[in-house]
């Protein structure tokens, strides 16, 4: 299955480093054992995102025009140039295909119901920041097995912050793992929201939201990539968000659930439904970084819905 795996080195944490895998994390479509810990993708992965990144990402930072897809979100020739490099890169690393955020709706969705392992890549997340000089959108790609994430890594070009996870190993910054740190309030909480204006949809949590807010400050940020892992290391404490393609949530639900947080949809309590593929080709997030204020935070959500 894999080809060209390069070797482990210091950037990710060994496996003697590891807490055993936790029994809620267990995966409805089990991967069968592949004979070594994919922990040891993310130098390998993080040298190649960050390689496309200083050579085809930032060179275009704020250089390329924008324009709009069938669907109304924008593009550029950033997406599509990462993307390519992506396709050609991630299958030396674990040789499987590749489901891209630009490619024909019609093949993602084949691959995303047909395939058993592929990575699932977001070329960049947060055009619309990167087209108009906000310093705030991100890389990420995700290795999944029917569905279900094994693998995630997401890549911050200015920061220049690594977040990755493997299931059940573990969530990490850097070189730095990511703990579940003590939970604050709900009303105390910095929320990030995404697809704002799509909840004026579920009308009465829209109406909620604006008016009667339950948390202490929200930010609509505009890259749900990074919106994931900053959660996940402590910097914001709850997410909610209107709907997410799998590139969007693939890496960045794994590491926030590998750091210790908890999500949802804002309908079913199992965010991982593997045996439904149109559920998870757009679900809605309701997400904590830690599991006491999630379960605050989605009564609250789902009472207002």
């Amino acid at each position: 299955m894999q080809k060209n795996l390069m070797p482990h080195r210091s950037f990710a944490p060994t496996e003697t480093h590891l807490g055993a895998p936790s029994p809620a994390k267990t995966a409805v479509n089990t991967a069968p054992a592949l004979g070594f810990s994919l922990l040891t993708l993310a130098e390998p992965v993080a040298r190649a995102v960050t390689l496309i990144a200083d050579t085809e990402l930032m060179p275009r930072f704020q250089r390329v025009q924008v324009e709009r897809k069938h669907d109304g979100t924008v593009v550029t020739e950033a997406d599509r140039a990462v993307e390519a490099a992506l396709v050609a890169a991630l299958p030396t690393m674990f040789d499987c295909t590749v489901l891209g955020e630009e490619m024909s709706v019609s093949e993602q969705q084949r691959l995303w119901r047909e395939a058993d392992w592929l990575w699932c890549v977001d070329p960049l997340d947060g055009t619309a920041n990167f087209t108009t000089g906000k310093k705030y959108f991100g890389m990420s790609v995700a290795l999944m097995y029917r569905r279900r994430s094994q693998f995630g890594l997401v890549f911050d070009p200015n920061s220049r912050d690594v977040f990755f996870a493997a299931l059940g190993c573990g969530a990490y910054e850097n070189s730095r793992r990511l703990t579940l740190q003590p939970s604050v309030s709900l009303s105390e909480a910095y929320c990030e929201i995404g697809r704002y204006k799509k909840l004026k949809e579920i009308s009465k949590l829209h109406a909620a939201l604006r008016h009667h807010p339950p948390y202490r400050k929200s930010t609509q940020s505009g890259a749900s990539v990074l919106q994931w892992c900053h959660m996940a290391a402590g910097r914001s404490d709850i997410f909610l968000h209107a709907g997410e393609a799998p590139w969007d949530y693939a890496a960045g639900a794994l590491i926030l659930e590998e750091s210790g947080g908890a999500m949802a949809t804002i309908t079913n309590d199992t965010y991982w439904q593997t045996d439904n593929p149109d559920a998870m080709w757009e679900q809605s997030v309701i997400a904590a970084r830690h599991p006491v204020l999630f379960g605050e935070w989605k009564q609250w959500v789902r009472s207002n819905c």
